[in-house]
């Protein structure tokens, strides 16, 4: 009798596709905008579970996910915030280019780390066609994305700084630091 393998691909080891003279790579949405639910990618099941919930009147302003065969320095795939015409499903596949980065300081059980965040627009938009660079953004939206970072985890043991925003070249430092972290800890 033949077997049946049922375990699905890890997703989160697809091939990132940097391309860095366009400044772009794959992102994989976990939690799309206006969701309240955020969901996290299981490398084990390949599947998505809810990870944490917003408060009543709360929602993701953006679509939130990673970036495939990358690893951050908090050993998860690196954050990815997308900005796109209209939200993503959970688990989308998403050609962007890289724009920016918002630093944030974790603070957790008195122990404080770097969590930055990467700032996306997906390839494929209207409305973010012309977008190079997190200075080509409305400076409100750039605002509201980091006053929503800062309070993100408000309600949890982890507390987050907004320290400031830098450009496409820091975004694609983090992100090529990510990769050759993944690269060494597959090896």
């Amino acid at each position: 009798m033949a077997t049946i393998n049922t375990r699905m691909q890890d997703i989160s080891q697809l091939p990132h596709e940097l391309d860095k003279k366009k400044k772009e790579c794959k992102a994989i949405i976990e939690t799309p905008k206006g969701r309240r639910n955020k969901f996290k990618y299981e490398p084990d099941s390949g599947l998505f579970s809810l990870s944490n919930l917003l408060p009543q009147g709360f929602s993701f302003p953006f679509d939130f996910g990673f970036i495939p065969s990358t690893l951050a320095e908090d050993g998860d795939a690196l954050d990815v915030i997308v900005l796109m015409d209209e939200p993503a499903h959970v688990g989308c596949l998403l050609q962007v280019r890289l724009v920016g980065v918002v630093e944030i300081v974790q603070t957790e059980k008195g122990k404080q780390s770097k969590n930055d965040r990467v700032i996306a627009v997906a390839v494929r938009s209207f409305d973010f066609s012309e977008v190079r660079s997190i200075s080509d953004l409305q400076q409100s939206l750039v605002e509201q994305v980091k006053e929503f970072l800062g309070l993100y985890n408000k309600n949890s043991d982890k507390q987050d700084e907004v320290k400031g925003v830098a450009g496409p070249e820091r975004a694609m430092e983090l992100v090529d630091s990510a990769v050759r972290r993944f690269e060494k800890e597959k090896t």
